[in-house]
């Protein structure tokens, strides 16, 4: 009987999408790492794929993956647009489109794929884990996923630290990545999709992810990643498990896959979206990354905002921040830098939108940051700038958030004691 790794790799050939070749390629950016392992080229052209379900309002299908362990893989993804949902293909045009990359013990989630349908948009939301959810069952569930017979590499702790001294084609990182920009090469190629009009977006891993994606696939307009970010080797949820690494394999999986090598080569606006006490991407290593990012940028950082898929993708700003960049929607406040002096803390705001609300955060715990209880006071609206007391002297870092008639809310940069102005 013929392996069926070989029927899919055959019959695939069927199922190759074409794109209109004018910009369709990645153009790496000075900036990334000379040991960036990734074939641009190669990935820049749509996979081949076939469709599992082409009729419900979230269709599914499969698309080619990357070798692995020397055999072909294949990838599941579920895929959405306002077509797709009325059941009427003339909706779809020129619409711009998504891709959603999900986290540690997530999958596909056919939910989040509608949700940005519902917005307008076109969606392709995959799972890079070598699974797929059970149809009719929770997926948030790990238990309701099945193991794809030829699925790239899991996502576990072996996968993606364990197997530091392999081939960097045989590591998770390599394949979330790769398999990331795949299905944007794919979902690019689509009929009533606008090819330049594209962003990503990832939460906690996946946030991890879109800081890498964005830094190497220049064709996205807009990134928003959530919770994730780089520096994860000078403070994250993952300093233990790097402690038990030698020396050079720790340098290695920094060189590789750390994300702070790949956001200097960020070129397209960027939201930053965290909490103040996430648990596993802690704000002194945000910053750092947000700090490292050359493009236009912005952040949404929310005192005790929860880590999790629906709590990482309900966020207003996200969509709003990516109509703007892709559809010319009005923009999220922006805000510039925060100063303390004379006894007050203030900044200067500017957007086309009425600020309704404004505060000051502040912390004058000493304890890890990420364990740090955090204190917030009204600050005052004067015309074009927000003017609070100064926090007070023993406090070890703070930062504003403003709220406009939207609800939307974007915060300053945080600011930590014993930083230059």
């Amino acid at each position: 009987m013929q392996n069926l790794r070989t029927i899919f790799a055959v019959a695939s050939l069927l199922w190759i999408p074409t794109v209109a070749m004018a910009d369709s390629a990645i153009k790496p950016s000075p900036q990334l790492p000379a040991t960036m392992p990734w074939d641009l080229e190669a990935l820049s052209q749509p996979p081949s794929f076939e469709w599992v379900d082409e009729q419900s309002p979230v269709r599914s299908l499969f698309y080619a993956g990357e070798p692995y362990g020397g055999q072909p893989t294949r990838v599941f993804a579920y895929y959405a647009t306002p077509g797709t949902l009325a059941d009427d293909s003339s909706l779809d045009k020129n619409l711009p489109a998504v891709v959603l990359l999900h986290g540690g013990g997530g999958t596909a989630f056919k939910e989040w794929a509608e949700l940005w349908a519902k917005r307008g948009y076109a969606a392709i939301a995959m799972d890079l884990a070598g699974h797929r959810p059970v149809e009719g069952k929770n997926p948030h569930d790990g238990r309701n996923r099945t193991r794809l017979n030829d699925g790239g590499p899991n996502q576990g702790d072996e996968e993606k630290f364990g197997s530091i001294d392999k081939p960097a084609k045989e590591q998770w990182p390599y394949h979330a990545v790769a398999n990331a920009i795949r299905a944007h090469s794919l979902i690019r190629s689509f009929p009533g999709v606008d090819p330049q009009r594209t962003a990503v977006t990832g939460i906690s891993w996946g946030g991890y992810l879109t800081c890498i994606v964005s830094g190497v696939d220049n064709r996205f307009k807009a990134a928003v990643p959530v919770y994730g970010c780089g520096f994860l080797q000078e403070n994250s949820a993952w300093v233990p498990r790097m402690a038990k690494m030698e020396p050079a394999q720790r340098e290695r999986w920094v060189q590789l896959w750390d994300p702070s090598q790949y956001l200097p080569a960020v070129s397209m606006p960027i939201l930053f979206v965290n909490g103040t006490n996430d648990f596993a991407y802690p704000l002194d290593s945000y910053m750092k990354s947000f700090d490292v990012v050359p493009s236009p940028k912005q952040l949404r950082v929310t005192v005790n905002m929860p880590h999790g898929h629906p709590p990482g993708w309900a966020p207003q700003e996200i969509g709003l921040f990516v109509d703007q960049h892709l559809r010319g929607a009005d923009p999220l406040p922006k805000l510039d830098m925060l100063m303390v002096k004379d006894g007050q803390a203030s900044l200067r705001w500017q957007g086309p939108k009425k600020i309704t609300k404004a505060e000051l955060h502040y912390t004058t715990d000493t304890v890890e940051i990420n364990k740090r209880k955090w204190k917030s006071i009204p600050a005052k609206i004067e015309g074009q700038h927000v003017v609070a007391a100064a926090p007070p002297e023993n406090a070890t870092a703070w930062f504003f958030t403003v709220q406009d008639e939207r609800g939307a809310v974007v915060s300053s940069r945080v600011t930590f004691s014993g930083e230059s102005p």
